[in-house]
């Protein structure tokens, strides 16, 4: 059974998104030993400066990485990345484990974003959409798509 992390920065604070995410990670266990971990947010002034935001960047990036173990699959989430059609998700993760990596590791970042050298461990980058969300609504999201894909590879009728 493959792994699947879910690496994120900082919490979740309401009730509703930790309920949903708590439905999809029920619903995922069928398919693979999830796990999410969170990582201290940094906190910033009201009106950071340029440099305030990369040292945020730069040590929310060293806790996310600190986590990922060797030779997992890395799949930042961040705006210059991909979008893609569910059932292209869905391919893309079975051809990660068809090239025997077992481990996939998402990342969200925090509301500045990912640092670069979170993007440079990455195999891909993805983007949900050129929209904007709040990062507690992106795991919702991400977990959601995780399952889909899972659905659609092993052709259940959840994906219509």
């Amino acid at each position: 059974m493959r792994s699947v992390t879910v690496l994120c920065v900082g919490k979740l604070k309401e009730a509703y998104w930790r309920d949903a995410v708590a439905e999809y990670q029920k619903r995922l266990s069928a398919f693979c030993r999830l796990s999410i971990v969170e990582v201290e947010e940094e906190r910033l002034p009201d009106n950071p400066s340029p440099a305030q935001i990369n040292q945020t960047l730069q040590a929310e990036g060293k806790r996310l990485l600190s986590h990922v173990p060797q030779g997992a699959a890395v799949f930042p989430l961040c705006i210059e990345g991909k979008e893609l059609a569910s059932p292209a998700l869905a391919d893309m993760l079975d051809r990660v484990a068809v090239d025997g990596c077992s481990h996939t590791v998402f990342i969200i970042g925090g509301s500045w974003g990912l640092s670069d050298e979170v993007k440079a461990a990455a195999r891909f980058r993805l983007s949900m959409s050129p929209m904007t969300f709040p990062h507690q609504l992106a795991r919702v999201m991400l977990l959601e798509q995780i399952y889909r894909a899972a659905q659609i590879s092993a052709g259940g009728k959840y994906h219509k």
